[in-house]
């Protein structure tokens, strides 16, 4: 069964940097990108931003209190 996140670190700017998951690991933001892209973490997914760089973020399902800027911070 594959992960779930359930918090998020966050560094001065805001940004994502870690991410904890349901098993309690936690891995950066880079590690967690190439789960997504196995399919190795549910619920997210991994897209081309305006600044050409890839980037995490929530399957769209309507509600945005699941997104990963509003989870927990660990």
């Amino acid at each position: 069964m594959a992960e779930q996140v359930v918090a998020v670190r966050k560094n001065g700017d805001g940004d994502i940097v870690e991410l904890k998951l349901s098993s309690g690991q936690v891995v950066d933001y880079k590690q967690a990108q190439q789960m997504a892209k196995n399919k190795e973490i549910e619920h997210v997914n991994v897209f081309i931003g305006k600044d050409h760089e890839e980037h995490l973020r929530s399957d769209a399902d309507g509600d945005p209190t699941n997104n990963l800027d509003q989870l927990p911070t660990f």
